[in-house]
Parts: structure tokens; C-alpha cells; sequence
């Protein structure tokens, strides 16, 4: 098969990684709504600090199977899938720039737009290129990103009832920088967790191949260089999207605090964030470990972790098939 040309290779990366990162989202949802209720509540999310305390009913959320329940009662099925909209408008342009950001950096470092001989590129080069791709998409989708995180963190009475009336409301009160707050941290944290994401795809995925490779010479079966099993690109993907979050979560729960801070919540839901609570990214990490100590930073970890693990699964797995069937189709 003949190499597709610069436009083709731009439009089934952009267009892969756009279907993949709507399905990844829509399908994780209920998780990422969970870990962000966790993550802007300023109480305790585990009931074992309040019981140490001696305190009872401060925290609106104290468990994940105990938020399942609450806003599965008050909110019913659609809780679970709060701010999709604007989720869905900010990950599809987000995966379709990092897919194609990271596509184009591999091309130049390996000098093939093939996928196969990306393979091949040095674990460092697949982190550089990780961190860079994603980096250019949250830029490119931060305020899409913004409005979820506000729209999902809010439960019943709503305070936003659409997103619209969102950010609307966000311009008025701080201005169009209002839409790119706690951008910073994101930054920070996306190069090292795209970095990893993608760094530690590209080696689980090495590993499988050569593990295969072997394998298929010890059985005397012959091998083909796109031996991988759709299942282990969904191991690879669990076990990159891990990786990557349980290094990064902190300042994710920073970025969530910025995103939210001074703006208007229901008092049912426990105290809001107020304005300037943080000066800046450092302050933030200080203030929460001093306030809420190291269980702070890691507040909504696991319906986080157990919400990466298949995000990133699901993404990589759609991605690799909705990009080989369109470069059959457009080549």
C-alpha cells in the first residue's frame, strides 16, 4: 500500500482521533464526573477523617459507591453524563490535534508517515513527541475543558442550567482569560502525562511485538510485523493510561480548583472555592497539602484511575482501527 499524502495523513489522523476521543469520553463519563465532584469539594471525600474527627455530614461526597448512589437519587441517569456536550466539544478537537500533532512529530523523527516503522523510534523521541501533541491540544481545546469541569462539578439545584448561561457567566465575571483559568497546571501536568501516555503505549506496544516475535518462533508459525491483537492494544492502553495518571493526578485536582474558583455552588454540596483562594500553582499545591494534607491531592484518584485505565484503552484501540480503515479507504 502506497503512503497516503501530507493532507490524507492529516485528515485520518484528525478524524481517527476525534471519533476516538468522543467514544473514549461518552463511555467514561459516569467515572469523570464522579472523580471531578471529588475533586472541587474542599471536605473530606473518605468518611474515615471524619470519623477520626468526630464530625458528621460535612462531606457531600464520602466514598465513590456512596456518590454513585447520591447522584444516581437526586440526578438520576443523566448525573452521570453532566457537561457531555461541552466534554465532547473540547475532546474531539483535542484527540484530532494530538493525534495529528504526534502523527506529523513521528513522521519527521522516523522520515515514513507509515505507522508501523513508528515503532521503531527511541522511547525518549515517543515522550517528546507525547508531551509536545498533547500540549498543542489543550491549548487548542482548554475552554471547552473548562465549562465541563463547571458543568459537571454542579449537581441539583443547578447553578448553570446550560452551558451557555455558563460561559456567559464566567466572561462577566473575570473575562475571556476567565476561560483559560488554571490553564498553567494543566500545562504542566499534560507534558508529563501525554509524555507517559504515549511514551509508555509505544513501549508496551514494543514489548508486545517482540514478545510475539518469539513466541511465534517458538511455535514455527510465521510472523508478520502488524502481529498485535486488537486485546493487547487494550492491555497496552490500560496499562499506559495507569501509568500516567497516577504520576499526574495532583495537578489535575490543582487544575480542577482553578477552574472552579470564585464562582457560585450550591451550599448542599459543601463549601466553594473562593476567589484568588490561590495565587498561583505552587500556593494551590501548599494550601490543599496544609489544609487537606496529602489525601487532598488525591482526591477523586480512584474512580480517576479506574476512569484512565479504559479511556486510554478505548482511545488507543479506536484509534488504530478507525485510522487503518480510513487510510484503506482513502489509499
Amino acid at each position: 500500500m502506497e503512503e497516503p499524502s501530507q493532507l490524507k495523513r492529516a485528515v485520518i489522523d484528525a478524524t481517527a482521533g476525534a471519533i476516538a476521543g468522543g467514544i473514549s469520553r461518552t463511555v467514561t463519563s459516569p467515572l469523570d464526573v464522579i472523580k471531578i465532584r471529588f475533586q472541587v469539594q474542599l471536605e473530606p471525600t473518605s468518611s474515615w477523617p471524619l470519623l477520626r474527627s468526630n464530625l458528621s455530614g460535612t462531606s457531600k461526597y464520602t466514598g465513590m459507591f456512596q456518590a454513585t448512589k447520591d447522584i444516581l437519587r437526586e440526578e438520576g441517569l443523566p448525573g452521570f453524563w453532566r457537561g457531555n456536550v461541552p466534554a465532547l466539544l473540547m475532546v474531539m478537537p483535542y484527540t484530532a490535534i494530538q493525534f495529528t500533532v504526534l502523527h506529523k512529530l513521528k513522521t519527521f523523527a522516523s522520515g515514513s508517515s507509515k505507522s508501523k516503522d513508528h515503532i521503531q523510534l527511541s522511547p525518549y523521541l515517543s515522550y517528546v513527541s507525547g508531551a509536545l501533541a498533547g500540549c498543542a491540544a489543550t491549548v487548542g481545546s482548554y475552554p471547552f475543558d473548562l465549562l465541563r469541569t463547571i458543568l459537571a462539578s454542579q449537581g441539583e439545584p443547578k447553578v448553570y442550567p446550560t452551558m451557555r448561561s455558563a460561559f456567559v457567566d464566567i466572561v462577566r465575571a473575570r473575562g475571556f482569560r476567565g476561560l483559560y483559568a488554571g490553564l498553567s497546571p494543566t500545562l504542566v501536568e499534560i507534558i508529563p502525562y501525554a509524555g507517559l501516555q504515549f511514551g509508555t503505549f509505544d513501549t508496551f506496544k514494543r514489548w508486545t511485538l517482540a514478545w510475539n516475535r518469539i513466541r511465534a518462533s517458538n511455535s514455527g508459525l510465521n510472523y508478520t510485523e502488524d502481529g498485535i491483537t486488537s486485546f493487547q492494544l487494550l492491555l497496552c492502553g490500560l496499562a499506559a493510561g495507569t501509568c500516567a495518571k497516577l504520576v499526574c493526578h495532583p495537578l489535575d485536582v490543582v487544575k480542577k480548583r482553578f477552574q472552579v474558583e470564585g464562582l457560585p455552588r450550591h451550599p448542599r454540596y459543601g463549601a466553594r472555592v473562593e476567589h484568588r483562594a490561590y495565587k498561583n500553582m505552587f500556593h494551590a499545591l501548599r494550601q490543599i497539602l496544609q489544609m487537606e494534607g496529602w489525601a487532598g491531592l488525591y482526591k477523586g484518584i480512584v474512580p480517576s484511575t479506574v476512569k484512565a485505565a479504559p479511556a486510554a484503552a478505548v482511545t488507543f484501540v479506536a484509534y488504530e482501527y478507525t485510522s487503518d480503515c480510513l487510510e484503506s479507504i482513502l489509499t
